[in-house]
């Protein structure tokens, strides 16, 4: 009987021991999954070249974040934890970008925290140039230019920049139009040779992320374009802004459409009313099927203000905001 019970027990026990162990822990993370990540980031700059900043993108670059947030606790080594974090960064940025766009402050200085926040846990200086190229930006937005020359300055000083000429580039143009807005002639037209030479001496990089993608000589002449707006040189601004639309790639539609604003924007500074309202139309034709993004907006804003301001008396000022006063106001 007891014989009986230990072989019983004995093929129990075997059974259990044959039994597969199940577990229940997810599987690590590693290489793959951070590439199928930023594939995702790709095809939200895509969507931003194309139509710009707008909340659809912004909630779907938050999900991402989170996605990317959500496998840190689980990858494979550290050095996945960091291309984790980066890549969270990198999403974050993208999300606070269309927030910018869009003349979201509020949202875009929150998500701009937090991306300058994981780029540091990351040890990325791209995507830290990233936040503080944008820093820049929402800092003129909130009328805080001295805080724009000194985010322009902080993405000079990250290591990408000083490593990197193409970067270092795009550092110094944008720290040209802030101290354009502050009317520092003389800033600024050092900033931006700084930029050209540098630029000058950046090669291709294929390896550069897709956000970087909208910078080169098209772009840095159209930001030529704007700083030189601003100091006061509308017939050089102008120059700059047909050689610049001569470059922009057909995809950055957004862009084109902002780059042929600040043109309207420089003949209208020239009283060259006709071309200037010509040049302020095609902005609608450029983005037709999609809303204006709030910064293209308020950019047509300041050239229909500059219009009246100019020109008080003249018909075709007023005809163009009545014609276009609904299409300008689409979001």
């Amino acid at each position: 009987m007891r014989r009986r019970n230990f072989l019983t027990g004995t093929g129990t026990a075997a059974a259990v021991v044959a039994a597969p162990i199940l577990d229940s822990r997810p599987p690590s993370v590693g290489t793959s999954d951070v590439i199928r990540l930023r594939s995702g980031l790709d095809a939200l700059m895509a969507l931003d070249a194309s139509r710009g900043g707008h909340e659809d993108l912004e909630r779907s670059a938050l999900a991402g974040a989170d996605e990317a947030l959500g496998k840190v606790g689980h990858a494979a080594s550290q050095r996945i934890r960091q291309r984790l974090y980066s890549v969270a960064a990198n999403y974050l940025s993208t999300a606070a970008w269309a927030a910018i766009d869009g003349r979201q402050l509020d949202r875009a200085q929150t998500r701009l925290d937090r991306a300058l926040y994981l780029a540091g846990m990351a040890k990325d200086p791209v995507v830290e140039l990233r936040v503080w190229n944008s820093y820049a930006m929402l800092a003129h937005q909130w009328d805080k230019f001295t805080d724009a020359v000194d985010a322009g300055y902080a993405a000079q000083s990250t290591a990408i920049a000083r490593r990197d000429p193409f970067y270092g580039s795009l550092a110094h143009a944008r720290t040209a139009l802030a101290h354009a807005t502050l009317g520092d002639r003389q800033a600024t037209i050092r900033s931006l040779g700084y930029a050209e030479e540098a630029l000058g001496k950046a090669t291709d990089d294929e390896r550069r992320p897709s956000w970087v993608g909208f910078y080169g000589a098209a772009e840095l002449t159209a930001m030529t374009a704007i700083a030189r707006d601003r100091i006061g040189d509308a017939a050089e601004a102008e120059a700059a802004s047909h050689k610049a639309l001569s470059g922009i790639p057909k995809p950055f539609k957004r862009n084109r459409a902002l780059a042929t604003a600040r043109l309207a924007l420089t003949q209208v500074h020239q009283r060259d009313l006709d071309p200037a309202c010509r040049s302020a139309s095609e902005v609608f034709e450029l983005m037709s099927g999609h809303p204006i993004p709030g910064r293209m907006r308020s950019l047509l804003g300041d050239f229909y203000r500059d219009l009246i301001t100019l020109a008080p008396d003249a018909s075709i000022g007023r005809e163009w905001g009545d014609r276009y006063r609904s299409e300008w106001s689409r979001a």
